[in-house]
């Protein structure tokens, strides 16, 4: 990797010439500095981003923290921030927390030490303690507090999606539905079980819940075998994910359960390899690199002290028809 020292060897200026040009102090001969940007550019030479932040008093990076980068979900994310502030000259600094608040802890230590000016969270409780007391801007993505907290967050519509999934397995005809509720403690999941709940409750059909603490693989096809063990008769479930809805197809089709003859399914997210699944699945679709994208704006009027007409953006949702459910005629 290129040093300062070989853009001053390269271009035959003094350190302190290129230290000028990088910092747009003093005066520097327009030919001395054209020599000097050349170099740079043929070395492929990265000033310290942090050094420099330093020197202006003035950072270009954002800290972005999100909960697990294994779930598909998570980088479409990761790369709607990402297109967004790299517009507007800025750069991320990436921390995987594992949802593990010890670990997120150190996260935002590194944040600060790196001098960012703002961070954009996919992790844990928008009101916990550590994000109030963090002396920089904060947006929260796919996240959100209580209603009458404002704290600034993107988020899709995931009551109006469990209400989708939940009538589109009606109208398909399901009569045993299983719902799987996501983590107590994410208000999103939360939304997702009390949306289907507000349909199933209303409706002539039976229906259970089964409960999974986590969105990992690991937990889902534990869920997923305890399902068919637990409820052997269910004809439709509305999974709290993507990645659970997968776990789940891949158990009843082991078990040599027709889908979605004798037993349909909906996920929710849309993630990138559902519809490479086979059946591929359908699910509720998060306009999810919009949502980075939301957050990413959002952050950067608040680093610019702009003026934000609402502080929390909701996105939304749609069903996704593949071939996990049965047709409908009409499309009804």
């Amino acid at each position: 990797m290129a040093t300062i020292k070989d853009v001053a060897i390269a271009a035959k200026v003094s350190v302190a010439t290129v230290s000028r040009v990088l910092n747009e102090t003093g005066y520097v001969h327009e030919d001395t500095k054209t020599r000097v940007i050349k170099a740079m550019k043929t070395l492929n030479y990265r000033p310290n981003e942090v050094a420099r932040s330093l020197y202006h008093r003035e950072s270009r990076l954002i800290g972005l923290l999100l909960p697990d980068i294994t779930n598909p979900f998570f980088p479409q994310l990761a790369r709607g921030v990402e297109d967004e502030i790299h517009q507007h000259g800025f750069r991320l600094i990436f921390g995987n927390s594992d949802e593990n608040l010890e670990k997120e802890l150190d996260y935002l230590q590194t944040f600060k030490q790196n001098q960012v000016v703002g961070v954009i969270s996919a992790t844990n409780d928008p009101e916990a303690t550590i994000n109030q007391d963090l002396s920089m801007p904060i947006v929260f993505l796919d996240r959100t507090g209580d209603e009458d907290e404002h704290v600034p967050s993107v988020f899709a519509d995931s009551r109006k999606g469990g209400q989708l999934a939940a009538s589109e397995m009606m109208k398909r005809n399901s009569k045993r539905i299983t719902l799987i509720k996501g983590p107590a403690h994410l208000r999103t999941a939360k939304d997702r079980f009390n949306g289907a709940l507000d349909i199933l409750s209303s409706a002539d059909v039976d229906f259970h819940v089964l409960t999974t603490e986590t969105f990992s693989f690991q937990e889902a096809q534990q869920r997923a075998e305890d399902l068919f063990s637990i409820y052997p008769k269910t004809d439709g479930i509305i999974a709290s994910n993507d990645i659970v809805a997968t776990a789940i197809l891949h158990e009843a089709l082991k078990r040599g359960i027709q889908v979605p003859s004798d037993l349909q399914l909906i996920g929710f997210d849309d993630i990138p390899h559902s519809e490479w699944l086979f059946p591929p699945l359908s699910t509720i679709r998060q306009p999810v690199y919009e949502m980075g994208k939301e957050a990413a704006k959002l952050l950067l009027k608040l680093i610019k002290n702009e003026y934000i007409e609402k502080s929390t953006v909701q996105l939304p949702v749609s069903f996704i028809e593949r071939q996990t459910t049965r047709k409908v005629d009409n499309n009804e």
